[in-house]
């Protein structure tokens, strides 16, 4: 990869954390295997020597894009006995930063939706419980996708993807114009006005963008802003309204053909019949972005929280993915849909910048940023 150049809470210990994610884990497979296991019918031990199952009310806090088919839900519960309630709230930095203002007081037992741009926040301000000694058996694949630094495995990575300029390849077919390439290329005077982003202060994927120019031109990103506004570039508060408001290829009346969103973005912009995608994401402007989950320090159920994350790694959440939250798995094997596998090209050196370089820059690049962005 391409990397940067220059109600009250009873809190408990974490004793039976770590059992109880193994546990878990292994427990999983049984969700699509044999049904010869039941998750529920397993004891796990904690630091006192007594014994607990897997049960009981799970609070998952998630962001607004948290989306799972109901069946997959409503067969996890059935085969662990927990009850999962599901309360998404914002993006991935609402998220983050609502875990760290409650936590003294946490408002769940697990989280879903922190990515590697904001994890550095959620470990530095010790939101989230370890797995103390005991190393957590991830499933093949998911190692590669772990956090640098997190060694003690608080962030489970549960899915990947890259946030890529896409163009509307119809949009520059139509109107004779050469798509351009590169990051430089949305300065250039021949895409004036047609280059669409959510806010770095307002949205992950903006954020992610951000630090794709934060690689690319190192100390000299703010001049790149500069020229990017000075461009027309259009800055949303969000996804949606970049993408299905703004890009000619959106749900809207868009009159913008170049678009900040994902790699999988093209497999969604395959008309009905057609064996062509109306888009593509431009692979060398991708920078990587990586969804994970924790248990919640001051838990009120750990065990049925760690429960809860080995299920998102599971093979049944993970195959998933794609369809219901527009993302990659990190387990390996899990067969995509049939137009992912065709359209949704991957970049193979996205930007990437350290999350230790993330976590002691980020305040000083949104303020940065904001102030160029706003002038």
């Amino acid at each position: 990869m391409r990397t940067l150049r220059t109600a009250p809470t009873r809190r408990r210990g974490r004793t039976g954390l770590a059992a109880a994610a193994v546990l878990a884990l292994a427990t999983s497979c049984s969700l699509v295997g044999t049904g010869e296991d039941d998750p529920a019918a397993v004891e796990s031990t904690d630091g006192g020597g007594a014994t607990s199952e897997p049960g009981g009310e799970v609070v998952l806090l998630t962001h607004d894009s948290f989306a799972l088919p109901d069946q997959v839900v409503a067969d996890f519960e059935a085969e662990t006995g927990i009850e999962l309630t599901i309360r998404p709230g914002g993006d991935a930095g609402a998220l983050t930063n609502r875990l760290v203002l409650s936590k003294d007081n946490p408002q769940g037992d697990a989280v879903f939706g922190i990515d590697n741009t904001f994890a550095s926040r959620a470990l530095e301000e010790g939101v989230l419980a370890d797995t103390d000694d005991d190393a957590v058996a991830w499933p093949d694949g998911v190692e590669q996708y772990a956090l640098p630094g997190d060694d003690e495995q608080r962030l489970a990575p549960v899915d990947n993807g890259n946030v890529c300029v896409n163009v509307d390849t119809s949009w520059f077919a139509e109107n004779g114009i050469e798509e351009p390439e590169s990051l430089d290329d949305l300065t250039d005077p021949a895409y004036e006005g047609l280059f669409v982003t959510p806010g770095a202060a307002t949205s992950s994927p903006g954020l992610a963008f951000l630090l794709s120019t934060v690689a690319e031109y190192g100390e000299d990103w703010p001049t790149y802003w500069e020229d990017l506004v000075a461009n027309g570039a259009q800055i949303t508060s969000g996804w949606t309204d970049a993408y299905q408001g703004s890009f000619t290829q959106g749900g809207g009346k868009g009159q913008r053909p170049i678009v900040l969103s994902y790699d999988s973005s093209p497999a969604f912009t395959v008309a009905e019949g057609s064996d062509e995608s109306s888009t593509r994401a431009l692979l060398d402007t991708c920078f990587q972005q990586v969804e994970y989950a924790g248990v919640l320090e001051g838990a009120e159920n750990p065990d049925g929280a760690a429960a809860v994350v080995a299920w998102l790694q599971s093979p049944e959440v993970q195959a998933a993915l794609p369809e219901s939250m527009y993302v990659f798995p990190v387990v390996d094997g899990v067969e995509l849909p049939a137009d992912w596998a065709r359209f949704a090209e991957r970049p193979t050196d996205p930007y990437e910048v350290d999350p230790a370089e993330v976590a002691a820059n980020r305040d000083d690049w949104l303020r940065e940023w904001t102030d160029v962005t706003t002038r």
